[in-house]
């Protein structure tokens, strides 16, 4: 499934009059048997974007509910504060394997029965595990909540993993992979970047599918060992929108995730990033590669890791530098007939370190060393001169507009607060990210320019067709 980034679904925001049905923090509800309210944090000016309200069970399980009438729906999210990046070393593709066998059978769930009783009430379920997160989804009639709080507190407590189908499946993912992965030229090669930037045994460069080998020699054990340290009340966050009060999920969930019984968390005991990457340069040549392209590929802050204050200050130099028309590499790079196609992009909520990148699609018959000169002029260029206050404001009002089909879809909020959750990020976070951004000076985007961009946990890469020379 596709994933929803803060950046294009959050950008909403600013889209909204002040005075949408967006609703301020309310009171706290009558007091619930198991559920208490998370104590309130100061808040920013302005209206949150979703008005969620936050409470945490005795077990430590955290549920978030956004109240949305726009249609007598709901979507119920579980999120697990576990995914790639925890993966125990030589097992890469534990995370993702779990989530498969997630929908083999719980206690009063039968092996693929979860999915069936979802669709034949009309509605939708899937799951995604990303680096950070593992996410359990379903959306449907609002009257059906009870049913699927029913089913997800019952897999969550309990997995049975069956012996007998992890060979099946195993099959299954390893064909994942080769579809999604060994037969795609860029994903190959995406792959190989991260290997090289970060290593391939460090959290950050193995795959989220896992390396093939390492698929292969995952076991039951594996699976369980993961499954009882990261899959806990208190390493989860439920996230329910749509439909229904806060009093009406709230017994919905004293009913089912409230009896399910607290348990240790394992740590995320993840490695730091290294001082350099294993090469420096990496280039690859595909049959199946119609143009060259070139990455430059930055370790970064986030705002879990590092210099975090520069977080929401890259986010704005990323989009002024590669966020489409009126960028300056699309000026530079684009504009003068060099390439077709030229950006950057930034991840600002990775638990732990995060990227830079910035990627050209090379005009065919260009000097590709001159391309990649160009470039890195305009990379020295915002390293010495800095960035403009109208540049800024540009970068802040795209980043901040736009994309209300995305907060329009109910599956926005709650992936979105959920998966900021799941990291231990502050629900401020996504709630007043807008506002946050709006305070960005050019000044600190200037000086996040000078501290990141020369780093030296950075790489580059070509990707060109069979044949091209592409620059050492």
């Amino acid at each position: 499934m596709s994933r929803l980034t803060r950046r294009t679904a959050l950008a909403a925001a600013a889209a909204l009059p002040a005075g949408t049905a967006l609703r301020a923090l309310a009171a706290d509800p009558p007091p619930v048997a198991n559920v208490n309210p998370m104590p309130p944090r100061p808040r920013p000016e302005g209206p949150p974007l979703f008005g969620a309200k936050t409470h945490k069970l005795a077990n430590g399980l955290t549920v978030v509910h956004v109240e949305q009438r726009r249609a007598p729906v709901v979507a119920q999210y579980l999120f697990v504060g576990a995914g790639a990046g925890d993966d125990p070393a030589g097992r890469s593709g534990v995370a993702h394997f779990l989530e498969h066998m997630a929908f083999k059978g719980s206690p009063h769930v039968p092996s693929g029965a979860f999915s069936r009783r979802v669709a034949r009430e009309g509605g939708q379920d899937n799951a995604f595990t990303s680096r950070d997160v593992t996410a359990y989804h379903q959306h449907v009639e609002a009257s059906r909540l009870p049913l699927i709080a029913e089913m997800e507190s019952d897999r969550f407590r309990q997995m049975l993993l069956p012996a007998d189908e992890l060979e099946s499946e195993r099959k299954v993912i390893l064909e994942e992979r080769n579809q999604r992965v060994d037969s795609s030229p860029q994903a190959r090669f995406r792959e190989a970047m991260a290997a090289n930037l970060w290593g391939p045994q460090h959290w950050k460069g193995r795959p989220i599918i896992g390396w093939p080998e390492e698929i292969r020699a995952i076991s039951r054990d594996d699976l369980s060992n993961f499954l009882n340290g990261h899959y806990v009340p208190g390493n989860a966050v439920l996230v329910v929108a749509g439909a229904v009060s806060e009093a009406e999920l709230l017994d919905v969930v004293g009913k089912t995730y409230a009896g399910i019984p607290a348990r240790a968390i394992e740590p995320r005991n993840r490695a730091e990033p290294p001082v350099a990457p294993i090469n420096a340069r990496m280039s690859r040549s595909e049959a199946r590669v119609t143009e060259a392209s070139l990455y430059r590929v930055i370790g970064a802050p986030s705002l879990t890791w590092g210099e975090m204050h520069m977080a929401q200050p890259l986010e704005v130099l990323a989009h002024l530098l590669g966020g489409g028309p009126g960028s300056r590499l699309h000026k530079a790079l684009v504009q003068t007939g060099l390439a077709v196609s030229a950006g950057a992009y930034y991840d600002a909520d990775a638990l732990g370190p995060s990227e830079l990148t910035f990627y050209v699609t090379a005009r065919r018959g260009t000097d590709l060393p001159k391309l990649e000169a160009a470039l890195n002029m305009e990379i020295e260029r915002a390293i010495q001169g800095g960035v403009t206050e109208a540049e800024v404001q540009r970068s802040i009002r795209q980043l901040t507009a736009g994309a209300l089909m995305a907060l329009d879809s109910f599956g926005a909020a709650p992936r979105l607060l959920g998966s900021a959750l799941a990291i231990g990020l502050p629900i401020e976070t996504v709630e007043y990210w807008p506002a946050s951004i709006r305070a960005v000076t050019p000044a600190q985007v200037s000086q996040a320019a000078r501290a990141i961009l020369p780093s030296q946990l950075a790489m580059v890469a070509w990707l060109g067709p069979e044949g091209t020379a592409l620059p050492a």
